[in-house]
């Protein structure tokens, strides 16, 4: 079977099942190739399997999705603070090489999300645990709640990515799921096609109602 997407294939293989099971001459003449009543139904759990495992893998996406917006909004927020506390942090310990070291103020940013992270973790877990050092920001506003809090800002960004990269992994495992069902029906599909044209050679006005198209 050659169909755009999965889900023409899939469409397809149910309406020849279908189509088949509800006729009863059709299925009178594929009975006699040994495609008999069973052996539909066998077909139709298979595209019914085959359907179940596309609705899943539809719910999967829409959960990564979600998920990867979440993300992407905490680590935005984040960021945005972040920065802004750096470039008050960089004036306030401009002489203070010490600071400047163990707060990672040199340099730019890292522009990977595991490379800003290890960045920010650095900068607020060294900050807080050095109360000299938030004494000297608390100056310019920043006192160790408002670090604090921050600091959980660039711990949600995080949790929203394990949550992310979590359902990516989910969505990837149901694609593989629903892509082996869909071969395994596209093989039986062929097969049946196989048997109904030579089962409905001389009745191709049945062979068209199984939706395979004239005879070639």
């Amino acid at each position: 079977m050659s169909y755009q997407n999965s889900n023409e294939r899939l469409l397809a293989a149910q309406m020849a099942i279908e189509n088949a099971l509800s006729d009863a001459d059709i299925k009178a003449e594929l009975a006699l190739f040994g495609y008999d009543e069973a052996r539909l139904l066998a077909g139709k759990a298979l595209s019914e399997e085959a359907k179940s495992l596309s609705q899943t893998q539809l719910v999967e996406y829409g959960e990564q999705y979600a998920a990867s917006n979440d993300f992407y909004a905490k680590w935005e927020a984040a960021k945005t603070a972040y920065s802004r506390s750096l470039k008050v942090a960089r004036i306030a310990f401009k002489d203070n090489s010490k600071a400047q070291s163990s707060l990672k103020l040199n340099g730019a940013r890292k522009g990977s999300f595991y490379g800003w992270l290890n960045q920010a973790e650095d900068f607020y877990a060294n900050l807080l645990a050095n109360p000299d050092l938030t004494a000297v920001l608390a100056g310019y506003g920043y006192d160790e709640a408002k670090l604090q809090t921050e600091a959980a800002l660039v711990a949600t960004a995080d949790a929203a990515n394990n949550l992310q990269q979590t359902e990516i992994g989910e969505a990837q495992d149901a694609t593989k799921a629903r892509d082996a069902k869909l071969d395994e029906l596209d093989d039986w599909v062929n097969d049946f096609r196989g048997i109904a044209e030579v089962a409905l050679a001389d009745r191709p006005q049945l062979l068209e109602k199984l939706a395979f198209g004239p005879m070639p």
